[in-house]
């Protein structure tokens, strides 16, 4: 006997999913409540919304120039940020968040070259000093952003929650970043939907996966088309512009904070994109901007 349990709800700015499938009714219940107070704390720890989260504090104490010593959680996020900053050549950068006070994609507009090459002169991971536990900011002005890294985080979390309380069959999705737990109850794989970059509503393939995590980095969520070219929110911190080679890309691998850093420093790399991603191993799917389908996964049905 097992119990099916399917919960939406909103964090993180997306909607949410869970499907879980558990011995029985209470043990589903308990897991999707202690998964959903996981994720909020997470949001509330990470939101850059919210002027008392500690992501908040970081930056008060990165505009001035000063110091902070930061808990292990956090610690590791750091150490993941230094990781991918390093193996992406410098293009996967939690600092370039500040590079949004120039772009604004809910009205169709390119800013100045002036605005962009200021804020790009607060735009450097190598411009910060850490050293765990304490990370410092010498140059004033500078700003983190986790965006690119706390979601899939919070899936893989959310996923590892789930096993703790026994649930070995489920799927979590958080706004399309995806953990899968083992198979469906039938033992059939779970079908995950990737989005067609270009045709709202339509999925360009789907997958079947028995485990691990999936994400997708692309061009189409927050964009802006100005005569007639589109500027999506993918910004390269060594230009400040939006990159505009590739359209989507998604990536399969263990843990869903894998997948989604390989699938923005795909995008990021642009024309070198397809090839880092067919050296890294994983399994991957891309589509660039003139509508071409590649990538290990394009034959998928």
């Amino acid at each position: 006997m097992h119990s099916p349990l399917q919960v939406s709800f909103k964090a993180m700015g997306c909607p949410c999913t869970l499907q879980l499938e558990a011995a029985d009714a209470a043990q589903a219940q308990q897991a999707s409540e202690f998964v959903r107070a996981d994720i909020e704390r997470l949001e509330a720890q990470y939101s850059r919304y919210r002027a008392d989260s500690l992501l908040s504090r970081i930056n008060a104490v990165a505009a001035a120039g000063g110091r902070i010593e930061v808990d292990a959680e956090t610690a590791s996020l750091l150490d993941y940020a230094a990781t991918c900053h390093a193996q992406s050549d410098g293009l996967f950068d939690v600092t370039s968040g500040i590079l949004r006070r120039a772009w604004r994609f809910d009205r169709p507009a390119v800013p100045a070259q002036a605005v962009i090459n200021l804020l790009l002169e607060r735009v450097g991971w190598h411009k910060l000093v850490w050293r765990a536990p304490w990370l410092e900011f010498p140059l004033p002005g500078m700003e983190l952003d986790f965006g690119g890294i706390v979601k899939e985080y919070a899936v893989d979390r959310a996923a590892t929650c789930c096993a703790t309380l026994g649930i070995t069959r489920g799927i979590v999705n958080l706004g399309g970043d995806v953990r899968v737990l083992g198979t469906r109850a039938d033992d059939e794989p779970w079908r995950v939907a990737i989005a067609h970059p270009r045709t709202a509503g339509a999925a360009l393939r789907t997958l079947a996966l028995r485990d691990g995590g999936v994400a997708t980095s692309g061009d189409y969520e927050r964009c802006v088309i100005v005569d007639g070219v589109r500027y999506g929110h993918l910004l390269s911190p060594h230009t400040g512009w939006p990159v505009r080679h590739l359209a989507s890309v998604s990536v399969v691998a263990d843990l869903c904070v894998v997948a989604g850093s390989a699938s923005t420093i795909a995008m990021l790399k642009e024309e070198q994109g397809p090839a880092w991603l067919a050296a890294l191993g994983l399994p991957h799917l891309w589509v660039d901007t003139g509508g071409r389908v590649g990538g290990s996964l394009a034959s998928a049905p």
